[in-house]
Parts: structure tokens; sequence; C-alpha cells
């Protein structure tokens, strides 16, 4: 099996274990509102067809989604809200979910399908399908998280959070661009445990800027699910730890994250550590934080 084979793989599994979460779901349940301020479960699976249906159309109508890629440029900080509200208010939840599973089955097969060394226009630089797949599953994975806490639902980490965290390595210097920091030029090690014992680690052994902790919480910190003081990942150095406070896997604008548990009253002391929870991307450099994200907040 290939890298981007396997890549698919991973994103039709982590939609199916969202989909498991979602699919007997009352209206009620539907409506209930996420960690996102305004979005309901219904908004995160609209904004996943959404976006699913988009990358469909890069790949397939290049001309077409040129247009769409304009209206984001009009409103940057809107688009991505008034796209998934629109897809709210014209479906029921039955017809959502089959929009969503529909929708993401022609996306991965148009990934399974598309010739080698095809590069697929996006809003930043184009993607190769390797990297499409794997922004297509950061997302899913984050937006799946924000379903798993409105229900309570405690997920086990998979091997799957490998591509998160590749993808949020590998978007460092958009973190700082984004936000018009200088970028810095030693490369940091990354060094994290993910489930079974495995360590998975990115960059030069002997770096100086170091960040450590549990897979699983540096993923939930570079998609900004969780607030780091909530999380059990550590920073050696003064520009990795600025990094922690950065830190995104997602193209657009910085992300105003999440507060820290500890500023809810009714937060156990227990919730304030590690929170546990339900082929890679090729080099095209730090260019490919991968999607325009939802909420963050």
């Amino acid at each position: 099996m290939s890298d981007v084979a396997a890549v698919i793989d991973d994103l039709r599994d982590e939609s199916g274990e969202l989909d498991e979460m979602v699919r007997g779901l009352s209206p009620e349940q539907w409506a209930a509102p996420t960690p996102a301020p305004g979005w309901s479960i219904a908004h995160q699976i609209a904004h996943l067809t959404w976006t699913d249906g988009v990358a469909l159309l890069a790949a397939t109508d290049p001309d077409a989604f040129a247009a769409e890629a304009a209206k984001a440029l009009e409103a940057p900080d809107t688009f991505v809200d008034v796209a998934a509200r629109a897809i709210v208010a014209e479906a029921a939840p039955d017809v959502l979910l089959a929009r969503w599973r529909d929708g993401r089955e022609r996306m991965q097969r148009m990934l399974r399908t598309a010739p080698a060394g095809t590069r697929i226009p996006w809003y930043g630089p184009p993607m190769s399908v390797a990297s499409m797949a794997t922004g297509r599953l950061m997302e899913t994975w984050a937006h799946g998280q924000d379903v798993a806490d409105a229900l309570g639902v405690t997920r086990a980490p998979t091997a799957r959070l490998r591509h998160v965290a590749r993808i949020g390595v590998r978007a460092r210097d958009y973190a700082y661009l984004v936000r018009g920091i200088a970028v810095p030029q030693e490369e940091f090690r990354v060094e994290l445990d993910a489930p079974g014992g495995e360590l998975i680690a990115y960059g030069p052994e002997n770096a100086a800027q170091r960040i450590t902790g549990p897979l699983l919480d540096f993923c939930l910190l570079v998609t900004q699910r969780a607030h780091r003081d909530d999380l059990a990942v550590r920073a050696t150095g003064p520009d990795a730890d600025r990094w922690l406070d950065i830190a995104q896997a997602f193209a657009g604008p910085p992300g105003a994250g999440r507060a820290p548990r500890s500023e809810s009253p009714d937060a156990p002391a227990a919730d304030r550590a590690s929170r546990p929870e339900g082929a890679e991307a090729d080099s095209e450099g730090p260019d490919a934080a991968p999607a325009p994200h939802g909420p963050r907040a």
C-alpha cells in the first residue's frame, strides 16, 4: 500500500469514528452547543461537509474553486461560519448526515484516483494529494473533538494522531508569520509519546529548543482544542515556549484558542492535566497549514 493510500485509509477511519458518534443523535442533541461559541454539533458536521465539498471542487473545477477562494479573501474572518450556518439552515440533521457521508466518500474517491503528482489548488499554495488527505484528517479529528466534548465522550487516542502532529510541526513557521512575528532560524526538536509507547520525533536530536509530551496533548494544542495549561506538553528554550502559545495546525487568522479549564469553577483538578480522547504529507515546507478552519475557541 502506498503512503498516500495509507493516509486516505486513516482519513476514512477517522471519519467513520466521528460518524459513529453522531449517527444516533436526536434532533435536540444535534442542536447541542460545542466548545466553539455559536456552533452546535450540526455546525461542526456542516463545516466538514462544506470543506470536503470545496476540496472536491478544487480538484475537479479549479476555476469554480478560484471564485470560492475569492469570496474567502473578502471575508477571511467569517466565511467558514457563514458557510456552516447556511448548510445547517437548509438541512435537517438526517439530511445533513447523508450529505456529509456522500460528500466525504466522493472526496476520498477523488483523492484515491488522482494521478501521481497531482497538485490541488487551495487557500494557500497548491497541495499534493497526501497533504490534502492529511489536512482533511486533521480537521475531521479536531471538529470530532468538539463533538466529543459536547457529548461528554472520551475518545481513545489512535495512531492516526501522528498525521495531526506532523502537520502541526510543519506549520510551525506559519504560526509566526500569520502573527507578524519573526520566525526562529533554528530547528526545534519535538518528541511525542504515542499510544503504545512509541516515540514520534521531529527535528535534530541536539536542538536547544525542544518540545516534549504526549502525542494526544500536542495534537490538542496545535488544533487549539485545549489550552496549554491543561496539557502535559513542555518546552525547553524561549523560542519553543513561545511557540506553544501560538501554535496552529490550520490556515487562516490566528485562533483565540480555548481558555484554561482551571477558569471553570466546576472543572475537576484532574482535568487540568492530559485529557485522553477518543502516510504522511509530502515535504511542501511550512506553507501548508492545510485548511480554513472553523472556530478555535
